[in-house]
């Protein structure tokens, strides 16, 4: 079997492989509001969106990576990703309209279930003091715009996994190893960042509603918030790579420090204009009118700063010196 096949078909297993859990929470779902038109509390899967659409978005355009970069040539990567999250945004619109029902509180879309569900555990909703006091306060302070900063967390995940996807299939496919070392590092900051996404699913950084977070909850929450950013750099990196240094460095650690603090100001709105506190103390405490502490301000140009120190580790040192040239030495008097 041919090396392209071959990487061809280990990618789509191990896209398939990370999708079985979200796509049968699809099933669940789908099969509920077929059923009885309305899916329960009881019965509704933990985050199923924005996953099940973001699989299905990512496992369509995988499956077409060799016929799009065969007919497409070198506009497959745009056009897989345009599809991409086309797919997404429809089936996730589709889903969010599904009703979900309780006895003890007042009937909702998933989107409003999610926004509670970014804001505590999963553990915590099922006390009654929260599904009759806490769940009825945060329905009067859910806003849509939450939604803004929870769709940013799916498209970069989409389109990742397609840059990746078709990235690698090029590459084998053309011999061209020119951008291995960013697929590489994207590969990593990826797997991290959808390593985390599918632990808040289940633990939701084991927040407990208070906004003072623990020591492990505030760790964890940095990590994520700067793993966002250096994913979404790294993107816009790989894209750009050698390229002038404005390009290959500037522009992606600016990329990175905008959708951190993108998903800062999706915090902000989901939380009534406050967010998260890591810690107390001055470092921790909002500056003056700018609602975000410095500790953010910190994480923020993190991830700046580590997506910029990876592009330039890995730059091509090839171009530096040109060795093909003959070397002339000038001897001074």
């Amino acid at each position: 079997m041919p090396r392209t096949r071959r990487l061809y078909l280990a990618t789509m297993a191990v896209v398939l492989a990370a999708s079985v859990y979200p796509i049968y929470m699809g099933v669940k779902v789908v099969s509920a509001v077929v059923r009885d038109g309305h899916v329960h509390v009881g019965d509704y899967p933990k985050y199923v969106i924005p996953y099940a659409p973001i699989c299905v978005a990512v496992i369509l355009a995988t499956a077409l990576v060799p016929v799009a970069v065969r007919y497409l040539k070198g506009a497959a990567l745009p056009v897989l990703s345009v599809s991409g999250v086309s797919v997404f945004l429809v089936a996730e619109t589709q889903m969010e309209a599904v009703t979900v029902f309780s006895e003890k509180t007042i009937a909702g879309d998933i989107g409003t279930w999610q926004a509670w569900m970014c804001m505590t555990t999963p553990e915590v909703m099922q006390t009654v003091a929260y599904q009759t006091t806490i769940g009825q306060e945060l329905v009067t302070r859910y806003s849509p715009v939450f939604k803004v900063h929870f769709y940013l967390i799916a498209v970069l995940m989409v389109l990742a996994v397609i840059y990746l996807a078709h990235g690698f299939y090029s590459m084998s496919k053309t011999g061209n190893f020119s951008k291995r070392r960013p697929l590489i590092i994207q590969s990593g900051a990826t797997g991290a960042y959808a390593g985390l996404c599918v632990f808040a699913v289940f633990t939701a950084f084991f927040r407990t509603g208070d906004i003072r977070l623990s020591l492990v909850s505030s760790g964890l929450m940095i990590a994520f918030f700067t793993v966002f950013g250096v994913t979404a750099g790294f993107y816009v990196g790989g894209l750009l790579y050698g390229r002038t240094k404005l390009l290959s460095y500037v522009v992606p650690a600016t990329v990175a420090a905008l959708t951190t603090t993108a998903m800062y100001a999706g915090e902000l709105v989901m939380m009534g204009g406050v967010v998260f506190k890591y810690g107390d103390g001055a470092f921790f405490e909002p500056l003056g009118v700018v609602p975000l502490a410095a500790v953010d301000m910190t994480v923020i140009v993190g991830a700046a700063g580590i997506t910029y120190l990876l592009l330039w580790l890995i730059r091509d040192r090839t171009a530096a010196v040109d060795l093909t040239e003959p070397l002339t030495v000038e001897i001074l008097p």
